[in-house]
C-alpha cells in the first residue's frame, strides 16, 4: 500500500468512526464550522469525496440528497476511492484539480486527507466524541495546505487563522492554522 493509501486509511477510518458513532439526535448539533450541523459537515465531506473521484471518473458528482442516508454515501464513496488507490493505473491517472493536474492519489493525498482530517474534528466536536487527529496525517495536510493559506481563507473555505497558545500541542497549532480553536 502506499503512503497515501495508508494515509487515506487512517483519516477516511477516523471520519468513519465518527459517524458510525454519532449519537441519536446529533445530527443537528452545531459544528465548529459557522452556520454548519454535524449534518451538514458531513454531507460537505461526501459531496468533496464524491467530487474528488469524478475527477478520475468524469461526470458530474451527484450531491447527496435531503434524504440521502449519509451514513451510507461516505461508505460507498470513501470505499470507492479506497479502491481507486489500490489500483495502480488509477492511482497514477492524471487528473485536473483546481491545484493544476496531478496524479489521482496526489489529489488524494493532498485535498481530501486535509478536508476530511479537519472535518473529523469538526465532526468529533459536534457531537462530543475523541477529536484527536492522526498526527501523520495533520503533519502532511499543514504541508499541503501552508502555500494555499490565503486562497484557503475565504468564504465557503477556512476561516483566518488563529494564534495558538504558547506552547500548543501540534494538534491546536494545526487547528489554529486552520482557523478552529482547539
Amino acid at each position: 500500500m502506499s503512503e497515501v493509501g495508508a494515509r487515506w486509511a487512517r483519516v477516511s477510518e477516523g471520519f468513519t468512526n465518527r459517524l458510525e458513532q454519532l449519537p441519536p439526535g446529533a445530527w443537528t448539533n452545531a459544528s465548529p464550522c459557522e452556520d454548519w450541523s454535524a449534518h451538514d459537515v458531513v454531507k460537505h465531506v461526501v459531496d468533496t469525496t464524491r467530487g474528488i473521484l469524478t475527477r478520475l471518473t468524469g461526470g458530474d458528482p451527484t450531491p447527496p440528497d435531503s434524504d440521502e442516508d449519509l451514513r451510507v454515501a461516505w461508505s460507498v464513496e470513501s470505499a470507492a476511492v479506497t479502491a481507486a488507490l489500490a489500483d495502480p493505473t488509477r492511482a497514477d491517472a492524471l487528473v485536473q484539480s483546481m491545484f493544476g493536474e496531478q496524479t489521482f492519489a496526489g489529489l488524494v493525498g493532498d485535498a481530501l486527507c486535509a478536508d476530511t482530517l479537519v472535518h473529523t474534528w469538526d465532526l468529533a466536536r459536534a457531537t462530543g466524541q475523541d477529536d484527536r487527529l492522526d498526527a501523520a496525517a495533520m503533519e502532511a495536510a499543514q504541508a499541503f495546505l501552508a502555500p494555499y493559506a490565503d486562497m484557503m481563507r475565504r468564504p465557503g473555505g477556512f476561516g483566518p487563522a488563529i494564534e495558538p497558545p504558547s506552547g500548543a500541542d501540534p494538534q491546536t497549532a494545526f487547528l489554529a492554522f486552520v482557523g478552529r480553536r482547539a
